[in-house]
């Protein structure tokens, strides 16, 4: 299985899935700098990626820029439409596409793709739709994880890791 395209949630999955606000009612968001850098080498290795959350936040729309996710779909609670959506945009097939989520409204997009995964934390009942569940909670590198195993599948790990240590 070659895939080409990474779909992920935000919160839960990016983030700890805690919502903090200033006092000023600005929204505030943790992102992990090992799912950064994950991201930025899938990038750089051939992957697309995408976001598709329910909910909209400027802080995931900077952090998306910031690491050249070209594909950002905020305020979709049903996100099934959006992934169709996508997934014709780039005239893929199911099999070549890794979701990774963590609650209900992400159960749809589990039971499509060909690598559905999600997060140590998600509820029972996510976990049973994904083949892959990562040993770290949402926001503390579980895209990463799910990032480094594709890459091994697409057979490109190695290299990666060689370009690093020279």
């Amino acid at each position: 299985m070659n895939i080409k395209l990474l779909i992920m949630d935000v919160d839960g999955v990016l983030t700890d899935g805690k919502i903090n606000y200033t006092s000023s009612g600005e929204e505030i968001k943790s992102f992990h700098v090992r799912d950064g850098l994950g991201i930025k080498i899938a990038k750089k290795y051939g992957i697309e990626l995408a976001i598709i959350s329910a909910r909209y936040s400027k802080g995931t729309e900077i952090r998306a820029k910031e690491l050249g996710i070209d594909h950002v779909y905020q305020g979709h609670f049903e996100k099934l439409d959006v992934y169709e959506e996508l997934k014709g945009k780039l005239e893929l097939t199911d099999d070549k596409i890794a979701f990774i989520g963590d609650d209900l409204n992400d159960i749809p997009i589990l039971k499509r793709v060909g690598l559905p995964a999600t997060v140590a934390d998600a509820p029972d009942v996510v976990k049973r739709f994904a083949q892959i569940v990562t040993p770290q909670t949402g926001g503390n590198g579980a895209v990463r994880h799910l990032i480094e195993i594709i890459l091994k599948r697409n057979v490109k790990w190695e290299e990666i890791v060689n370009s690093y240590s020279i």
